[in-house]
């Protein structure tokens, strides 16, 4: 074991980390409900009049339906060709599958400038005007990654004799996908298509090279405090981001570990009553 010592300055250590990364988001959680529109401190007085100016102005609602409508359309196309990409890799044998796991793989792992640049110019050069949906596929660029890993990796650890099992009772193949797999990778889903709208609601270096004049909510962060201008509103707006963002990846951490093999017996009942 290691001595006392070296335990303390492990904790001191890990609680310095904390702080640095942590302090900054309470602060700007606190100064969102600062009542002056000067940052100081200490905070002369805490008030939710910033909230009202933000949802009122329609610049940060126009920003955040948006936001939102790139997050769900980006997550809905991850859920689809990155579940059916997984179900390929995992399951066939051919030539090239570890080559086209890692090209899979690889956008999530390139510098968001690089995929954001490679796009604009792709859109530039056959004359698709940058809109909702130029941003909606550089977000499924990397929301693919997110759906694809948790799929397979759900998949490497689900029995094959499950799926056997159930099509030995009689079971076609839609009545296998909809009875057993489909409730083996409910939780793989929900938490991939969670992390992936997190990603993508918050995403900023792809989105600039993609959405032209339109601005996300992130986008609009990025401009006020560029000029200066509008510092209350973006506390309060970085404060929302914050929670959209904490709460379905804390969800889908807490959803991560449930599902599974638990599910199999309930799924191959399912499976043999459908059969019969």
């Amino acid at each position: 074991m290691e001595p006392r010592a070296v335990r303390i300055l492990l904790r001191v250590w890990a609680g310095l980390v904390m702080a640095f990364l942590y302090v900054p988001v309470a602060l700007i959680i606190l100064y969102a409900f600062n009542r002056s529109n000067i940052e100081s401190w200490p905070i002369a007085g805490y008030s939710l009049k910033w909230f009202s100016v933000a949802w009122h102005d329609p610049d940060v609602r126009s920003a955040l339906a948006l936001s939102v409508k790139a997050g769900v359309a980006a997550t809905a196309i991850a859920l689809l060709l990155g579940s059916a990409a997984s179900f390929a890799v995992h399951r066939f044998r051919f030539f090239g599958r570890e080559a086209v796991s890692f090209l899979l793989v690889l956008p999530i792992a390139l510098p968001g400038i690089v995929t954001g640049i490679a796009l604009n110019s792709f859109f530039a050069f056959d004359g698709i005007n940058l809109s909702l949906w130029t941003i909606v596929v550089g977000h499924a660029t990397f929301c693919i990654v997110i759906v694809y890993n948790n799929v397979l990796a759900r998949l490497r650890r689900t029995s094959g004799s499950v799926i056997e099992a159930s099509m030995d009772l009689g079971a076609r193949g839609w009545q296998t996908m909809r009875f057993v797999t489909l409730p083996l990778l409910r939780t793989a889903l929900v938490g991939g298509a969670l992390l992936a709208f997190a990603l993508s609601f918050d995403e900023v270096v792809v989105t600039l090279f993609t959405a032209g004049a339109q601005n996300t909510l992130p986008l609009w962060i990025y401009g006020a405090i560029r000029e200066g201008q509008h510092q209350p509103e973006v506390n309060v707006v970085v404060f929302f981001v914050i929670l959209v963002t904490v709460l379905p990846v804390t969800i889908a951490a807490r959803i991560a570990g449930t599902g599974g093999i638990s599910r199999a017996a309930g799924g191959r009942s399912q499976a043999e009553r459908g059969a019969t």
